[in-house]
């Protein structure tokens, strides 16, 4: 299609846009005043007036206390409770009673009671890997706090920075609807083309366009953010939160001491323990246990009662456990080399998000500080110069765009750099005097 007829196919295509949505160019447009932000950035109406003002803090007690995932975690440590209290119990006796012959005049009952003694320190061995189990469990338990908690921060900011977004693009509609109104009546004391008031209606509706998918994603994050805390969407109001607000640099120092009590090491570690315990019970296994019978026999021939005392116990000739054993200890080996991989690959996961998360602060601080000023202000003077007829349209919405990019730009950093930071605390655990 040859270049010149693009203006013209376009004003074809606004011709056929509602009328609602354009403006005669004698005449202000409706469109372009759109309803403006609300005063705190942050505020979503809401028809539920069981919605409360959410601040992090608050989503993050909600999440540890509440969450399913957290009280299913919570089931799973009080299972292995139980599993340890299996474990230390002894073997129970067992109570037999045999007769010999059926004739009253010469039969024979005795009544036995067994009772198996575990002589190897089976119990104490097999209480010992219950009790790593359960250390497991309550170390997973742990580590999906810190998960939980990392959740909650990054969906937090995600919505603070979905809200910006909004913000951004009700600003970005407003002042393409002024740059419409300004064009509409340049063209009408013609001093523009109509070329020039058709790209103007193009930019319009292009912010239009976005501001909805801004809408749209903030809807999705804080949907996102209720499925982090546990709650109800509905039951979410204003977020009270600074989405600019970047977590400190974590210093070189703090993220290798906290590194060392990193969850998933933690539970490397206990997996480690737990396969020699299983190694320590099956070595205990070897030594066979005895049976010690008590028990009285009644002779009718007789006439009188006799005591019955016996000992068994297996025979350890073929089996002495040595299968088990050599499985045992293999698979400790195998958790240990586990274990050092595992720390291998946190420490490059920790360290990667430890720079992700200094870039991104930088990336932040340059574009809140030298982008943003520099755009909005080549925005400004383009816009002051196109009033005074020094510029032309063009020039205004280059501008225009640079500074909303610019922007945008710096609202994806600071999504970034939020993720960034969750992603290590994730792999590093909340430090102590953090809920």
């Amino acid at each position: 299609m040859p270049k010149f007829l693009v203006p013209l196919y376009s004003a074809a295509l606004l011709s056929l846009m509602p009328m609602t949505s354009r403006a005669a160019p004698d005449a202000p447009s409706t469109s372009a005043h759109p309803a403006p932000p609300p005063a705190n950035p942050s505020a979503i109406p809401s028809e539920n007036p069981l919605a409360q003002t959410l601040t992090l803090s608050a989503a993050i007690e909600r999440a540890l206390t509440s969450h399913p995932r957290l009280r299913a975690a919570t089931f799973e440590v009080e299972a292995a409770d139980g599993a340890v209290q299996q474990a230390a119990l002894p073997p129970n006796p067992s109570l037999g009673l045999e007769q010999e012959d059926t004739r009253r005049e010469t039969r024979t009952l005795t009544v036995l009671l067994s009772q198996p003694l575990e002589i190897g320190g089976q119990r104490a061995a097999r209480t010992a890997l219950a009790q790593r189990g359960r250390d497991i469990s309550q170390a997973e338990l742990d580590a999906l706090r810190a998960e939980l908690r990392a959740d909650v921060v990054q969906a937090f900011f995600a919505a603070l920075v979905a809200q910006e977004r909004v913000t951004a693009a009700q600003e970005s509609l407003r002042i393409a609807g002024g740059g419409v109104e300004a064009t509409a009546r340049r063209v009408s004391a013609g001093k523009l083309s109509p070329i020039d008031e058709t790209r103007a209606r193009v930019a319009e509706a292009t912010s239009r366009i976005e501001l909805r998918q801004a809408q749209a994603d903030r809807l999705a994050a804080r949907h996102a953010l209720a499925a982090a805390v546990g709650i109800d969407e509905s039951l979410i109001g204003t977020l009270d939160g600074d989405a600019n607000s970047l977590p400190a640099l974590p210093a070189e120092a703090a993220v290798a001491q906290r590194l060392a009590d990193a969850p998933s090491l933690r539970r490397a570690r206990l997996e480690v323990e737990r396969a020699q315990a299983a190694y320590e019970l099956e070595r205990t296994r070897r030594i066979p246990d005895v049976t010690v019978t008590l028990g009285a026999k009644r002779a009718q021939e007789i006439g009188r009662n006799q005591a019955v005392i016996g000992v068994s116990m297996p025979i350890p000739l073929f089996d002495r456990n040595q299968g088990a054993q050599r499985e045992a200890l293999k698979r400790r080996q195998a958790a240990e080399q586990l274990a050092e991989a595992e720390a291998m690959r946190v420490r490059a996961e920790v360290l990667s998000a430890a720079g992700e998360l200094r870039a991104r602060a930088d990336e932040v601080d340059t574009l809140q500080h030298s982008v943003l000023p520099g755009a909005r202000e080549a925005y400004t003077a383009a816009t002051r110069g196109f009033e005074l007829g020094k510029f032309g349209f063009l020039e205004v919405l280059d501008a225009q765009r640079t500074w909303l990019q610019a922007r945008m730009q710096w609202l994806d950093a600071l999504a970034r750099a939020h993720r960034a930071n969750a992603d290590l605390e994730r792999r590093l655990g909340a430090p102590a005097q953090q809920p």
